[in-house]
């Protein structure tokens, strides 16, 4: 028989205390992860990075039988507000978008932009013999008439970003230039136009 002051632990007794403490640890860990992630974004204070068309033309200007072909000249900015934070450019994409058409690309070569900083780069999508659906190849030859084309350029690219010696696993950015009115063959009254950044 048992002394007054002990009592028998029996093994089904033992599982509640076990699983309080795996439940206390799990939640420490989940608190601190928190923690470090809110005290790293405070010191970063990360800014969106703006993107904007400087200049555009299109040359070569071509459409026959429905096709077209082209060559869309661009100047972009990429300016870099962030005070701790530079951005490796792993690969980069720029599309002509008209009518909800892919009428052209241009491969961008890889860069580095420090923080801070703001870079132009020039890309040139080509059109060649780009079949258009009836319609927009009917309001692409009303918008020549004018000498102003209205299209939509999209960038996708892999980037990197740098915090000292750290750098961040790739995301993908994705900038949007809507409604841009490129001139054919002249771009001297060209407006800086402002594009939309998502990471």
């Amino acid at each position: 028989m048992a002394s007054p002051g002990y009592q028998l632990q029996l093994p089904g007794e033992r599982r509640p205390r076990l699983l309080r403490r795996i439940a206390l640890v799990l939640l420490t860990l989940i608190v601190l992860t928190g923690l470090t992630i809110l005290i790293i974004w405070l010191v970063i204070k990360p800014k969106r990075l703006v993107y904007t068309v400087e200049e555009s033309s299109i040359h070569g200007f071509n459409l026959a039988d429905n096709h077209l072909n082209a060559t869309f000249d661009f100047v972009l900015r990429t300016y870099n507000p962030n005070r701790r934070v530079s951005i490796y450019y792993d690969s980069m994409i720029a599309s002509v978008i008209y009518d909800d058409q892919t009428v052209a690309f241009d491969v961008v070569d890889p860069f580095f932009q420090p923080h801070r900083n703001a870079k132009r780069f020039p890309v040139q999508p080509v059109a060649r013999s780009i079949p258009l659906s009836g319609n927009a190849a009917k309001d692409l030859r009303v918008e020549k008439s004018s000498s102003l084309i209205e299209l939509d350029i999209s960038i996708k690219a892999r980037i990197r970003f740098k915090v000292g010696v750290w750098k961040s696993r790739h995301h993908t950015l994705k900038v949007t230039c809507p409604a841009i009115r490129a001139p054919i063959s002249s771009s001297k009254n060209f407006q800086r136009t402002y594009c939309d950044v998502d990471i």
